[in-house]
């Protein structure tokens, strides 16, 4: 399938910024799953300072926001073919061990109940993808999709807790679960087409685990499968802050505000 995507992010400070530095992680790369035909990245009242790859593999810009504006604007936009591999992505890459996706974050510490309900997916005879697939519906019927009520720095525990929250939320809990089941297990940023509308308010996010004699295969809690035609990868990390989109610091420019416009279109 061919994609082609828009995204546009605008902030907005109250006060012109005497300094601030984003980090954009809005470049995907090809993959098992993905062939990047053509993108491109347009940056309105700052300047990339480093390009780089880090070390889980993303692709990286650094931006300075330009000395006295009050508004940056990123825009991204290309085209990716896609391939349906069932969500697998394949052998471990990257700069960093396995081991590092067993460890808890502070996004994703396993409390007690979230050991159980991994706990409660574990049946006799059953494989790891087996096991998986059932903890992803555990999560989906356990906590459900509701916007509003989380926020970037709500952990897994407490959205389990509250028992309602977004795709971030349910990654967050699939993750803590899956490690601590001894699984490594990452949190995926990326775009995902819907079938009802082309402009969308956000970004999505999922989770991936890695399987004995398959290597990494991607779970999207939110939405009960794994990933197909219509997703598009672009950065993993341990938790939401190493997989964010945007993350940045700014001095001075008082309180800001953030306005997203996003399409993704066959």
């Amino acid at each position: 399938m061919l994609l082609k995507i828009h995204h546009r992010t605008h902030y907005h400070y109250e006060h012109p910024v005497p300094y601030g530095l984003q980090r954009l992680r809005m470049i995907p790369k090809e993959n098992a799953a993905q062939k990047i035909l053509n993108w491109k990245t347009d940056i309105e009242g700052g300047k990339v300072q480093a390009d780089y790859i880090d070390y889980h593999n993303n692709h990286i810009l650094l931006v300075s926001i330009n000395e006295g504006v009050s508004d940056i604007t990123v825009e991204c936009s290309g085209e990716v073919e896609t391939f349906d591999t069932a969500g697998v992505i394949g052998k471990h890459g990257g700069h960093v061990p396995l081991w590092y996706f067993l460890r808890p974050t502070k996004l994703t510490e396993p409390s007690r109940e979230i050991q159980a309900l991994a706990k409660s997916v574990q049946g006799e005879n059953l494989d790891q993808l087996a096991i998986l697939h059932g903890l992803s519906s555990k999560i989906l019927a356990t906590v459900r999709y509701d916007i509003g009520h989380t926020d970037a720095a709500t952990t897994a525990d407490a959205a389990l807790a509250a028992g309602h929250g977004v795709c971030q939320d349910h990654a967050h809990i699939f993750i803590a679960a899956a490690r601590s089941l001894g699984i490594p297990a990452r949190y995926v940023s990326g775009y995902l087409m819907l079938t009802d509308r082309v402009e969308q308010e956000a970004s999505h996010a999922w989770a991936e685990a890695h399987v004995e004699g398959l290597g990494w295969v991607g779970f999207d809690v939110s939405n009960g499968i794994s990933p197909d035609l219509r997703y598009v990868r672009v950065a993993t990390g341990a938790d939401y802050a190493e997989a964010a989109p945007v993350s940045g610091i700014s001095y001075g420019g008082g309180e800001q505000s953030m306005v997203v416009s996003l399409a993704v279109e066959q």
